[in-house]
């Protein structure tokens, strides 16, 4: 996808975390950028509550060439995953970790075995899954989302457990510092560029002067990027008012509320809220209330524009990650937290939403972005 050009690089929003590494050891990473082909998916499990989960549909490999399985001198890895929810952007992040895992040499069915598990945003159900794959013995967790983070970590001190799709894994409990983890959690963080996005509103819509912070007050993650989006509002002198939900049933009615309020509606990657995010815009585009949001998959949903990283990709840097730790024994508790680069951050638009919202977006930026019809 094109890259945003014309905004400020995202290294400025990355600063607030003590490291950009991605990872330690010496996991091969060469060629996850070259031309798909298909990768096995999980069978079908069954989520606490008795419903039944499965692992996302259409995963693609890595990179062209991928590795020849990895001598594992006869083991099978067993590797749990636990994801919070269904919505495009963590969906991404399980697809980039099966291809990141399978780059490096670990395929389902050769040498590794994958128990998904999905929660359906249940808390209760986090924990459950989380005593499940504990029980089973894993020889890693992979929990996406920070609330699946949150639950797998108080049932083992013992087991690596790698998350994605977390914004601050220190601010959310799950390590001692992101730069070393010290124990046995670490991963990689869906830290969003913030200031750019804000940058990316005004460029939008100038005469945006008052602006509603909506996000999900049970949600660490999101609270963590609500207090990055009121100081960015005080920076650039921008009335706000935070707007929270806390279940599913309430989005509908919240999002009627804002209407004739505000000029625009910010949401940053918050999982109840990108779950429901074709409920906001169902309301809010028919209001003529635009929304710049947290990611692309909430654009893809009704949202006006975004500015943010490739959860897709975030999941294939996971995958390397946990390569090194089964096959080369690299220390989780050394590892320091991973973050995508400045290049990695992409312009979404979609253009539909905006001929419903009668705004005409500037040329120099759909010149830059990813269009969605």
């Amino acid at each position: 996808m094109k890259k945003f050009s014309k905004l400020v690089s995202c290294a400025l929003a990355l600063t607030m975390v003590f490291s950009l590494a991605a990872c330690s050891g010496n996991t091969d990473k060469a060629g996850t950028t070259a031309a798909p082909a298909e990768t096995e998916a999980p069978e079908e499990t069954t989520a606490a509550g008795g419903e039944e989960s499965q692992a996302p549909e259409g995963t693609t490999a890595a990179a062209e060439g991928t590795k020849a399985a990895a001598d594992t001198n006869g083991k099978t890895f067993k590797i749990g995953i636990i994801q919070l929810t269904e919505h495009p952007a963590l969906d991404a992040s399980y697809e980039g970790f099966v291809d990141g895992l399978k780059a490096s040499g670990l395929e389902e069915g050769v040498n590794i075995e994958i128990d998904y598990q999905n929660a359906q945003n249940e808390i209760a159900n986090c924990d459950t899954i989380a005593e499940k794959l504990v029980n089973d013995g894993c020889d890693l967790i992979l929990a996406i989302a920070t609330p699946a983070g949150q639950a797998v970590a108080g049932k083992t001190t013992e087991i690596p457990i790698l998350v994605t799709a977390v914004t601050d894994p220190a601010d959310a409990g799950l390590v001692d510092s992101n730069e070393v983890p010290g124990g046995n959690v670490s991963g990689t963080s869906d830290l969003t560029p913030v200031k750019e996005q804000f940058q990316l509103l005004q460029q939008i819509l100038p005469d945006a002067k008052k602006v509603a912070i909506l996000y999900c007050s049970s949600e660490d993650n999101s609270i963590f990027q609500a207090n990055l989006a009121k100081a960015e509002c005080e920076a650039l002198k921008l009335e706000y008012e935070e707007v929270t939900v806390s279940e599913s049933n309430q989005i509908q009615q919240v999002a009627e509320s804002l209407i004739g309020k505000y000029d625009v509606v910010y949401i940053p990657t918050d999982n109840l809220l990108a779950e429901g995010m074709a409920t906001v815009t169902q309301v809010t585009n028919a209001n003529d209330l635009p929304t710049i949001v947290g990611e692309k998959g909430m654009v893809e949903n009704g949202g006006l524009a975004t500015y943010g990283i490739d959860y897709y990709n975030l999941g294939v840097m996971t995958g390397e990650q946990a390569a090194d730790i089964l096959l080369n024994g690299a220390d989780i508790s050394q590892m320091p937290i991973g973050y995508q680069s400045a290049e990695d951050c992409e312009l979404t638009v979609n253009t539909t939403a905006a001929k419903d919202l009668g705004i005409e977006i500037p040329e120099e930026i759909l010149k830059d972005a990813a269009v969605i019809e």
